[in-house]
């Protein structure tokens, strides 16, 4: 290896969270789980909690987060250093076998306030209530890799209106949208007793569990997984509140190839499914429901985007040799699926830290006055700034590629 190389595989980072599916993770990291173990998100970043490996020149590893701080400012070039300081996103692979909780994420500067809040009260980061684990923001964009199930922003208005009317356990909450607002409408959910959610939830639940047991509810609709989180979540004496959110937000169905993003205050929960997901570098998550963790429904309200929301999907043009972006708001990260027909290459100059992943094929890498090596699927590798190099396909491939948005 050489002293200025630039370009090195990489080793993420596997998180066995409940909620994750057994095989397809391990299947593209050609891995074997005889053991079972959920295998719910593969890292790629420099996160503290879970930083990648650099594979160096003599085959030795070095966490990510400590290389970059070796010389941040040369590895991360000067407009990423000064803005940030450290690497700015973090890239993930999921695999959602168990729905997730409802959650909302602050925007940068409250999440700035009340990190700031929280270390000042003595509350411990690793604290089971502790609800700001750093000063960041968290927006978000996910890309389905199978048909992924997720709920989206609030439904708009007559949609909601619709739903509340053809549920008649729900019918009661109709004066309350009315008369106030989603504020109002949510507000009453989420502070109403827990004897009171019992009592509305429980005739909804006597009435679909049945149908979703029978294998007579389809994923289209709000009950099959209103049913779901009752088998999941549900404690004794305890119905979770977060089931009223499954009939508020929008149910979204994503095809392989579309994308969505979720910016701060935008409450969402992914259900089922594969995907791509890309976020700043943070773990700031206020949860609503739909969760055994801590739920501070004081701290929520304050965050939530209390708005309609119609969903904007993103449409990728699958032409093989072309490169799509996914664009997004966020100035801390851009998406990227570059495919390849076999033989074919395109050349890549880095703008700071660029994270790959190869997802289908095989590549070769091929750095100008550098090393050359191969990734197959489920390998990734990484560019430092001003890294130039050429990604030439060994047989028709498609690499994802995670990186700071050049201004």
């Amino acid at each position: 290896m050489k002293k200025d190389n630039k370009v090195f595989r990489l080793r993420g980072k596997v998180q066995h969270y409940a909620w994750g599916g057994f095989d397809y993770i391990p299947g593209i990291l050609s891995v074997s789980n005889p053991e079972k173990k959920p295998f719910a998100e593969y890292w790629m970043g420099a996160h503290e909690n879970a930083p990648s490996e650099l594979v160096l020149g003599d085959g030795g590893t070095m966490p990510l987060d400590k290389y970059i701080g070796k010389g941040a400012e040369g590895a991360l070039g000067k407009y990423t250093f000064e803005r940030y300081g450290r690497l700015p996103y973090l890239l993930k692979i999921l695999d959602v076998k168990d729905m997730l909780s409802i959650q909302v994420h602050p925007t940068k500067k409250n999440a700035e306030i009340e990190f700031a809040a929280e270390n000042k009260k003595g509350v411990a980061l690793n604290a089971p209530d502790r609800n700001y684990k750093d000063d960041n923001h968290k927006p978000e964009l996910m890309l389905a890799l199978s048909e992924f199930w997720l709920l989206h922003g609030f439904k708009p208005l007559l949609q909601l209106q619709k739903v509340l009317a053809d549920v008649r356990e729900l019918r009661f909450l109709i004066p309350v949208l009315t008369e106030g607002s989603y504020r109002e409408l949510y507000r009453k959910v989420m502070e109403m007793p827990q004897e009171e959610v019992n009592a509305v939830l429980q005739p909804l639940l006597d009435r679909i569990l049945p149908l979703y047991k029978a294998g007579e509810l389809k994923k289209s609709q709000e009950d099959f997984w209103a049913a779901r989180a009752a088998l999941t979540y549900d404690q004794q004496g305890k119905i979770d509140r977060g089931i009223f959110s499954i009939y508020f937000f929008n149910l979204l169905n994503l095809h392989p190839g579309e994308a969505i993003f979720q910016d701060a205050g935008l409450p969402h929960a992914y259900l089922e499914g594969q995907n791509v997901e890309i976020m700043a570098n943070s773990d700031n998550v206020l949860r609503g429901g739909l969760t055994p963790k801590h739920v501070d429904v004081p701290e929520l309200l304050k965050h939530i985007r209390f708005e309609e929301t119609v969903p904007r999907i993103i449409i990728e043009e699958n032409t093989p040799g072309h490169i799509t972006v996914y664009k997004t708001p966020a100035p801390d990260f851009e998406l990227s699926k570059i495919s390849l027909l076999q033989g074919a290459s395109v050349t890549i100059r880095a703008h700071s830290v660029e994270i790959f992943i190869v997802m289908e094929g095989s590549v070769g890498v091929i750095e100008e006055g550098g090393e050359s090596f191969s990734r197959k699927k489920g390998e990734a590798f990484l560019a430092f700034d001003q890294a130039r190099f050429e990604l030439k396909s060994n047989d028709d491939a498609v690499v994802y590629k995670a990186a700071v948005p050049v201004v």
